[in-house]
Order: C-alpha cells, then sequence, then structure tokens
C-alpha cells in the first residue's frame, strides 16, 4: 500500500475524531450548498437535483472523505470537488467536434430506468423516452418517412455477462446485418464489445447499427444499440458517441 492509500484509509476509518467529523461536516454543508443553493443553479433545477438521492449524497460522502486527506485549500483539492460537482450538474455546455467543426452544445442530465445510469443529452435536438425494457433516445422532432430508424437505445440485461450476452446480440443482428464486422473490444466511448453493421453500403439511406455490450458493474449488461443511415454516421452517430462519453452507471 503506497503512502496515498495510507492516508485514506486512516482517514476513512477515523470516525470518532472529533476534528475529523467537525471537518467533514464543514465540508458537506458546504458542498450542499453549492450543489443545491438556488445562487448556482437555475430556478427548478434545485428541486430536481435533490431528487437524485441515488446520485448526489454519494458523491458528497466520497468527496468529504477524500477532501480529509486533500484539503479543499490544495489544488488537488480543489480540482476533485470541481470535478465531482461538474459530472452531475443538471446543465453544461460542452465543445463538441461534430463534422469537422467545433460546436458549443447545452447538454441536460437524465437518469435511466430505477436511476441505475445517468446520461447527459442535447434537448434541442433529442428527447429520450423511458420503458419497462429499455430507454430510447430520439430526434427530438421527427425525421421525413423517407429516412431510416434514427435512435440510441440503452437496455440493461441484470443476469447475462457480457461476453456471454454479446455472442447472442451478434446472432440477432446478423439476421438483418448480414455484413456484420467481427465483435471487437473496445474502451471509448465505453468499455466493453462493439458490434457494427452496414445493410448495403452504397447508398447514403443505408441503415446503420452500431451496438455496445457492457457490463452494468454487477451479474449483467447494458445493450447500447445505436441506429442512423449511413449519411448520418458524421452527424447522429458522432452525437450519439458524445452522449456516451457522458454515460456513467450508477449504483
Amino acid at each position: 500500500m503506497n503512502e496515498f492509500d495510507k492516508k485514506i484509509t486512516k482517514a476513512l476509518h477515523q470516525q470518532t475524531d472529533r476534528e475529523t467529523e467537525s471537518m467533514k461536516e464543514d465540508i458537506w454543508n458546504g458542498l450542499e450548498e453549492t450543489l443545491f443553493s438556488e445562487e448556482n443553479h437555475p430556478k427548478g433545477a434545485v428541486k430536481k437535483m435533490k431528487r437524485k438521492n441515488k446520485i448526489i449524497p454519494l458523491i458528497i460522502i466520497v468527496a468529504a472523505a477524500l477532501a480529509i486527506v486533500f484539503s479543499l485549500n490544495t489544488k488537488p483539492g480543489l480540482a476533485l470537488i470541481k470535478g465531482i460537482k461538474d459530472m452531475f450538474v443538471p446543465e453544461k455546455e460542452v465543445i463538441q467536434n461534430i463534422e469537422g467543426q467545433d460546436e458549443t452544445n447545452t447538454v441536460n442530465l437524465h437518469e435511466g430506468t430505477d436511476a441505475e445510469y445517468i446520461i447527459y443529452i442535447d434537448e434541442t435536438r433529442y428527447k429520450m423516452t423511458k420503458g419497462e425494457d429499455a430507454d430510447i433516445v430520439t430526434t427530438a422532432e421527427p425525421l421525413p418517412a423517407e429516412y431510416p430508424e434514427v435512435s440510441m437505445e440503452i437496455k440493461q440485461v441484470p443476469n447475462e455477462k457480457p461476453e456471454d450476452l454479446v455472442k447472442k446480440v451478434e446472432a440477432e443482428l446478423k439476421k438483418e446485418f448480414p455484413e456484420l464486422r467481427a465483435i471487437e473490444e473496445v474502451t471509448e466511448p465505453v468499455q466493453g464489445y462493439l458490434l457494427h453493421g452496414i445493410n448495403g453500403g452504397n447508398d447514403r439511406l443505408d441503415p446503420v447499427v452500431h451496438t455496445y455490450v457492457i457490463s452494468n458493474g454487477k451479474e449483467g449488461s447494458f445493450i447500447i444499440q445505436e441506429r442512423y443511415f449511413l449519411e448520418a454516421a458524421e452527424g447522429h452517430g458522432a452525437r450519439f458517441h458524445r452522449m456516451l462519453e457522458t454515460f456513467e452507471i450508477v449504483d
């Protein structure tokens, strides 16, 4: 165990130390005020954040514990707290490179079914619909009838691990996409298995499927399936990729 780990372990175990408890309480109150104050968030966002009781309290606890070691007065401590806060703010601006150009967009925090995950979505272009079996992100406005489906489906399979499930997903997708690529292991934008296929490949409206099978952090998996068309690969495809960079599993 290195020196840093020792300090964390020692800090977390000294629960009965009055000075430590006092510091933790001060950190807790400060973070809670920063995260939930109406001054720092748009009206209405405060109530929304307080409802996220599966996310924010855990972050505050972790931040408070680590802050004992780092100290909020140090650059690493301040960076740590800012990083945690920025990760789960209800709304933020991001710079994305889409079709070769940087653009600034406002994205909004969304929880998955039963708050098992979070993801940020650009609500000017997309909307999320929650279902019993899966959550689906689609375009905010319906596309003309001649365009193939554009969507990203997020589905949890609680009792099958990715390495077992991906073979089943592959077999099912090959019925629709005979030229499906071989299974690929990836680490970006999520870590797991990737399946990619194009039905045709010569026409701009040929359907594309882009599917990830990843661990849910327990004994199961998430299947994240993107659908768009060939011409939209650098548009919707790139935007889905950016969304998944914000995907976080929440226990």
